[in-house]
């Protein structure tokens, strides 16, 4: 009686056991995803004052189609859907409510501008979709306790304005500094970073600061107040369009000040020959990416993968652009988060993956920079390295900088 009682539980233990197996192993998705396909969402100006930018949402397209030639991810195929917003924030809203409640992707992956992405930003929070590795450096992605939906990807702002600082602080410690900034959380993020940076020194230091409107039809009455300022350092904070046109414009003039151009327009393709090779010589910026017009990297085997991918999968791309290379590594970041989802396609676990990348190393970040998140920490990207444009090339110096605080 006893054996049987035994034997009994046992069968009644096993077959719970077998039960529960499946169970556990059980696939879990959100909207957006299934056995057989990921959908993703995405805004991007590929018309308007920002249109440059258009690159990289063109770049992370072709990436994804790579992917899924080769077969995809943990077996499912990527499907991208990218809109037009034309760095337009009404536009972006409209756009982004049609891909989380009309497409209904999973999750909405790198939408790009700080106004754009502002506009957006407490629509994703309340609908818990991760608006996740956002374009832009905005110090504000990186809030999880207010935010827990929203995360950034490149260096923010104002770390990379306190790592201009301090480059100013220790080699022109008498500098007069004008600043060109866009009127909006972009631009502003950039100046307090500077201002942080300098301290006390930015009261006497900064001379003149000038606003415009991304409406505004040229910078050039802005740079002629610069130069009449006395300013000899001209930090220009400014989306490719205004970049271009302020480095012509201070050629055209004949000023020459030591000109600090913001990472976000430092393309050569994109930026520099539109300004002018010549004109553009001699500016200083930041890079966190090797620059693929750098012939430093030549026979690196991180540019010689990044160069085969365009050949096969974006021959009409970009060679010269920085943006080809921005947009495939942060494709190849999320292909990362992906990959680490495994069969829990939850939006929820999308977002925990995504915080949890440890020491991730791509072929296109600098050597010595690396991905890392935390639970408290939104801020995938956090050193850069100063360079100086030769009127060829991007020339890189000095060692990897944090801005500190912030980042």
């Amino acid at each position: 009686m006893q054996m049987n009682k035994r034997m009994l539980l046992a069968s009644i233990a096993g077959l719970a056991v077998a039960v529960a197996g499946p169970a556990l192993a059980q696939k879990k998705y959100s909207p957006g995803a299934s056995d057989t396909e990921i959908k993703l969402g995405n805004t991007n100006p590929y018309s308007g004052p920002a249109s440059a930018y258009g690159l990289i949402g063109k770049t992370i397209d072709a990436y994804f189609k790579k992917v899924n030639a080769e077969g995809g991810i943990n077996g499912r195929k990527i499907t991208f859907i990218s809109y037009d917003d034309a760095y337009s924030p009404p536009k972006t809203v409209e756009q982004v409510r049609k891909l989380v409640e009309s497409d209904e992707v999973l999750f909405v992956f790198q939408p790009l501008g700080t106004p754009s992405n502002s506009a957006i930003h407490k629509y994703m929070n309340s609908k818990k979709v991760p608006q996740l590795f956002v374009a832009t450096g905005a110090t504000k992605w990186g809030d999880p306790k207010n935010f827990p939906w929203t995360m950034g990807w490149q260096p923010n702002y104002q770390s990379e304005g306190r790592i201009y600082a301090q480059y100013l602080i220790k080699n022109h410690p008498n500098a007069k500094i004008g600043i060109l900034y866009q009127n909006d959380d972009y631009g502003k993020d950039y100046v307090k970073g500077m201002k942080d940076g300098l301290g006390e020194k930015a009261k006497t230091m900064i001379v003149s600061e000038q606003p415009y409107e991304t409406s505004d039809p040229t910078v050039d009455s802005q740079i002629i107040n610069l130069k009449a300022s006395g300013a000899d350092v001209l930090f220009n904070v400014t989306t490719p369009k205004f970049a271009a046109q302020a480095i012509k414009k201070a050629h055209e003039i004949g000023w020459q000040p030591i000109h600090l151009l913001n990472n976000v327009s430092n393309s050569v393709g994109s930026v520099l020959k539109p300004a002018g090779l010549d004109a553009a010589k001699g500016v200083l910026s930041t890079a966190y990416l090797k620059d693929p017009t750098d012939s430093t990297w030549d026979n690196d085997p991180g540019k010689k993968e990044w160069l085969a991918f365009m050949d096969k999968y974006y021959p009409d791309g970009d060679k010269t652009s920085s943006f080809t290379v921005y947009g495939f590594t942060v494709a190849q970041t999320l292909h990362q988060v992906l990959k680490q989802s495994g069969d829990d396609l939850t939006r929820a676990n999308v977002m925990k993956q995504a915080a949890s990348l440890k020491d991730v190393k791509l072929p296109m970040l600098l050597p010595g920079i690396t991905i890392n998140t935390s639970a408290s920490d939104f801020y995938p990207i956090e050193q850069m390295q100063m360079q100086k444009f030769t009127g060829e090339r991007w020339e890189l110096f000095g060692p990897v900088l944090s801005g500190g605080e912030g980042s």
